[in-house]
C-alpha cells in the first residue's frame, strides 16, 4: 500500500481570513500562516487525485498548487463555502477530457440540481460544466483512478460530446439520469481497480455531513455532533483532521474545548484543527495556546492548527 499525502488548501470559515472589511489582529497579520483560503483538501491516496470540497476558492486553490487533474471531487455538504467553485471545473473537463466525477449524498444532489440549472438544462449549454455525479451515503465507496467511460471531444459553438469506440460523436448529457450514477455502494465493492473511501456521518448542527478517511487519514470539517456509532471508524489514526471555530460553544461547529476532547477519545498520533476563524489568535500565539491546553487536560494526540500549504503523510 502506497503511502497517503493530504495537503490543505484551505483552513479558514465559510468567510476566509482575511474577512472583508475587518481591521483585526488576525486579518491584518502579515504571516502567510493567518491567510485562509475556504476549507479544502486534496488528497493523493493508492493513485487517487482527490478533490474534498470546491468552495468559492476553488480556482485560486488549483493554481497555487499547480492542480490540474482530478479523479474525483468529494463533497461533505451543501454549503456554498464548500460547493461554490464547482463550476471552474470546466477547465478540467478541456485538459482531461471526461466528465468530473462528483460523489455526494443524495440531499446535496438535489441543492446542485436548483444551483447550478444550467448544467442540468437539456440541451445543454454549450461550455456549462461536465458533471458525472455518484450518490453516496454512510457506507464505504470504490472511486476509480482516471475513470472515463468515453472521451469528452469539444465541438465549437454546439458543446461537449462523447467519442464512442467506432469514433461517432453523441452529445454527452440527454436527460437527468445519464448524468447520475445510483450504483449501490455493496454492488460497488464487487469491482476491481477502484480505490476504496469510508464515509464518516456527521452532523453540522441538524444538516447530516460527511468527513472520510483515506488509509490512516481522516479529514472531518463543518461538524457539531460526531456519533458515537462512528468512531470504530477512526481507530488507529496517524492523522485526525476536525473543525474548530473559535472558544465559544457554537451550534454548528466544534468548540476548541469539544475539538481537544474529541482528539482525546480519538486517540490519532496527530490531530490537526481546520475551519479557524479569525476570534482565535494569530498563528503562531494559537499554536501555542493549544499547545499548553493539552498539557493541561492530558490530551495525548499531538494537536496543532492547519494551515493553508500544510502537507501531512500517512
Amino acid at each position: 500500500m502506497g503511502r497517503t499525502r493530504l495537503t490543505f488548501l484551505g483552513t479558514g470559515t465559510s468567510q476566509g481570513v482575511p474577512i472583508i472589511g475587518c481591521r483585526c489582529k488576525v486579518c491584518s497579520s502579515q504571516d502567510a500562516k493567518d491567510k485562509r483560503f475556504r476549507a479544502s483538501v486534496y488528497v493523493e491516496h493508492e493513485g487517487l487525485k482527490v478533490l474534498v470540497d470546491a468552495g468559492p476558492d476553488f480556482r485560486m486553490q488549483m493554481l497555487a498548487h499547480g492542480l490540474c487533474h482530478l479523479d474525483a471531487i468529494l463533497l461533505t455538504h451543501n454549503h456554498k463555502d464548500h460547493t461554490g467553485g464547482l463550476d471552474d471545473v470546466r477547465s478540467l473537463n478541456y485538459i482531461d477530457r471526461r466528465a468530473t466525477e462528483i460523489y455526494c449524498e443524495r440531499n446535496v444532489l438535489e441543492d446542485l440540481i436548483r444551483e447550478y440549472p444550467y448544467v442540468f438544462k437539456f440541451p445543454k449549454y454549450p461550455g456549462a460544466p461536465e458533471w458525472k455525479l455518484h450518490v453516496i451515503g454512510e457506507e464505504p465507496f470504490l472511486v476509480y483512478p482516471d475513470s472515463a467511460e468515453m472521451e469528452l471531444v469539444w465541438v465549437h459553438d454546439v458543446g461537449y460530446h462523447y467519442r464512442t469506440p467506432d469514433g461517432r460523436l453523441i452529445p454527452t448529457s440527454r436527460s437527468l439520469e445519464d448524468m447520475i450514477d445510483n450504483a449501490d455502494p455493496a454492488s460497488m465493492k464487487a469491482s476491481t481497480g477502484g480505490v476504496e473511501i469510508i464515509p464518516i456521518r456527521g452532523f453540522h448542527d441538524k444538516l447530516p455531513v460527511l468527513g472520510f478517511r483515506f488509509g490512516d487519514i481522516a479529514y472531518i470539517t463543518d461538524m457539531s455532533t460526531l456519533p458515537e456509532s462512528e468512531m470504530e471508524k477512526l481507530k488507529g489514526l496517524k492523522h485526525l483532521t476536525l473543525n474548530t471555530v473559535g472558544y465559544k460553544k457554537h451550534h454548528s461547529h466544534f468548540s476548541l474545548d469539544e475539538t481537544l476532547e474529541l482528539a482525546g477519545r480519538i486517540g490519532a498520533e496527530h490531530t490537526w484543527l481546520t475551519h479557524l476563524s479569525h476570534t482565535f489568535p494569530v498563528h503562531r500565539q494559537f499554536c501555542e495556546d493549544v499547545a499548553r491546553l493539552c498539557r493541561e487536560r492530558g490530551v495525548a494526540s499531538a494537536v496543532q492548527p492547519a494551515y493553508d500549504g500544510l502537507v501531512i503523510e500517512a
